[in-house]
């Protein structure tokens, strides 16, 4: 019997747009007919409530601390998407005191949330039969990135071309993704187009393939209207014929590729 992956989106900082690639890609599956949850791992800076609408009651952060079941926490955004597949969302509690409460969160507790994380894999992987985990991760090297990558079973590395920002992802790899070998892919995003055109965009390709020693997706540009857009807005069910969606359907296809060959392995 074969079953599904888990995919931690990851980036050194905030800012690369990793959330809107995060939900981007969820929907994406979930419209294709996969089955797909996404959950908001991101506890100091959540932002998935403003595109799927809480109820308020019941959090990621209560289930990692053992205060709910995760059918408990878990909401079906399918019908309401209108999805083929199933679109299953855990959002993390917004509130000030609950990002409060997760800065003093000991190393301990942090123990304890990967293994409800794992718990909450092989529930949502093996009984309810989800295809696809986004884990929409905190920014560097938290305690909640490192619990999410040490659960995955593929990284998609998210990067803007900012020197800094690469320099830190880099760092970022070597240091973790090394130690805990997982298995990784980059996608470089809000790269100036003028730097993408023709024959540039491949040697761009391979200069960051050198720098990160992984593979490289793609290097999105930059698109402003997507800047200006409401951060309610999940373009791939809204506006399924920008380019925006348009590379992130190929992303998705090397995801779905990169599951085949996991199963096969």
């Amino acid at each position: 019997m074969t079953y599904g992956m888990l995919v931690a989106v990851h980036s050194f900082k905030g800012g690369t747009g990793k959330t809107l690639i995060s939900t981007n890609l969820a929907a994406t599956l979930a419209s294709w007919g996969r089955n797909v949850c996404l959950v908001d791992l991101d506890l100091r800076a959540p932002s998935l409530d403003a595109v799927f609408p809480a109820d308020g009651k019941l959090w990621v952060n209560d289930y990692l601390d053992g205060r709910c079941e995760a059918m408990d926490m878990l909401k079906d955004f399918s019908k309401d998407k209108g999805t083929r597949g199933r679109l299953l969302v855990a959002l993390a509690n917004p509130s000030m005191q609950a990002i409060r409460e997760v800065v003093t969160k000991d190393s301990k507790w942090e123990m304890r949330a990967l293994h409800r994380l794992l718990s909450l894999k092989d529930l949502l992987l093996k009984k309810l039969g989800i295809d696809y985990i986004f884990v929409d991760t905190s920014p560097g090297l938290s305690y909640a990135s490192i619990n999410a990558v040490a659960a995955s079973d593929l990284v998609l590395v998210i990067s803007t071309w900012d020197s800094s920002d690469v320099a830190g992802a880099q760092g970022m790899v070597g240091e973790l993704y090394g130690l805990l070998e997982k298995r990784a892919m980059v996608l470089m995003n809000k790269i100036p187009e003028q730097l993408i055109i023709g024959d540039m965009k491949a040697r761009m390709v391979e200069q960051f393939r050198k720098a990160f020693k992984l593979p490289v997706i793609d290097l999105l540009p930059c698109y402003c209207d997507i800047l200006r857009a409401e951060r309610s807005t999940i373009l791939a069910l809204e506006r399924p014929d920008h380019p925006f969606v348009a590379a992130l359907a190929e992303v998705a296809k090397r995801i779905e590729e990169a599951g085949k060959v996991r199963r096969e392995t």
